[in-house]
């Protein structure tokens, strides 16, 4: 399995609101790809195979790390559920049902086998237009089940580069966030959006920033911007690598002291993210780091459904 080896997933799964491990999602990921590999497709009498070495290769870790790590991954995912939707005598409705049906592990060889759902595989296997495709090498540098799910869902409007407006509660489910997790905004920013936001800005092929979208007080969701990274050239001539010109490394005057007000409490919000704020949305850095800190100001003091 090599690390440019596409991931196809149904958008209508990346949508459902389930909630899985980061170890989980990495293993269904792998059991996709490897899918696609042996050219036969998916069906609910196929046992995929996964070795440990490939996560162990993929994801940075030990190979004996890597298995204990999808062992527990799989035997916990029988107890994981997706809700797809289905016509089922005549009316489109919600189906809850189970990932896999069939697992299997062999500690000696390293191997891990699964079987998809008979409900999930077809929204696994349909390659038509509302696939999202992309390199499973962009999700290995995610440690963040939030940050795979939000990539996955970003990837979407890749074309456009912005996506509509993710209302807060489908996207808290989206995210796989549950209702009793991080309920302030605050919490919910600091621990889940602005983590994952910083983690796919610094290990996958795209930048994004993102908009709070209030009505009066109250937050109601989020939009978001991003746009693909500027890939490192190659002089010919002198056979090297020439990265693009990095910004400035640091601030000064007001700006700077704008940031160490937000980091007092946000150390999350990085000079790196701010720039790719900038950059994204055409502000000076003044202004950004104005609105960063309102945002800020309005998520404290207003929880998810109500102030306090």
């Amino acid at each position: 399995m090599e690390k440019s080896d596409l991931v196809v997933k149904s958008n209508e799964l990346i949508k459902a609101s389930y909630t899985l491990g980061l170890v989980e999602q990495r293993l269904i990921l792998m059991a996709i790809v490897q899918a696609r590999e042996t050219g036969d497709g998916i069906t609910e009498n196929t046992l995929l195979t996964i070795r440990a070495q490939d996560y162990a290769r993929l994801f940075g870790v030990a190979k004996q790390t890597a298995y204990q790590a999808l062992a527990e991954a799989v035997e916990t995912l029988f107890n994981r559920r997706v809700t797809v939707w289905q016509f089922i005598e005549d009316i489109y409705e919600p189906v809850t049902v189970r990932w896999v049906t069939a697992m299997s592990h062999r500690p000696k060889s390293g191997l891990i086998r699964l079987r998809f759902g008979i409900e999930v595989v077809p929204e696994i296997t349909r390659l038509e237009e509302n696939f999202t495709s992309y390199e499973l090498e962009q999700v290995s540098g995610l440690n963040s089940a939030y940050a795979v799910r939000l990539y996955e869902l970003l990837i979407q409007w890749r074309t456009a580069g912005k996506t509509p407006l993710f209302e807060i509660g489908k996207f808290r489910e989206q995210l796989g966030v549950n209702q009793d997790e991080y309920q302030r905004m605050e919490h919910f920013k600091r621990r889940v959006l602005d983590l994952s936001v910083t983690q796919i800005n610094e290990s996958t092929d795209i930048v994004v920033v993102y908009e709070q979208i209030k009505e009066g007080t109250k937050i109601v969701g989020f939009l978001f911007k991003f746009k693909q990274k500027t890939k490192t050239i190659e002089h010919k001539s002198e056979h090297k690598k020439i990265e693009p010109p990095k910004a400035s490394s640091s601030f000064a005057g007001l700006q700077l002291i704008l940031l160490k007000q937000i980091q007092k409490n946000h150390p999350e919000i990085t000079e790196k993210y701010v720039r790719n704020y900038v950059e994204q949305s055409g502000l000076d850095v003044v202004h950004v780091l104005e609105k960063i800190k309102a945002d800020y100001k309005a998520a404290e003091e207003f929880s998810l459904e109500k102030t306090d």
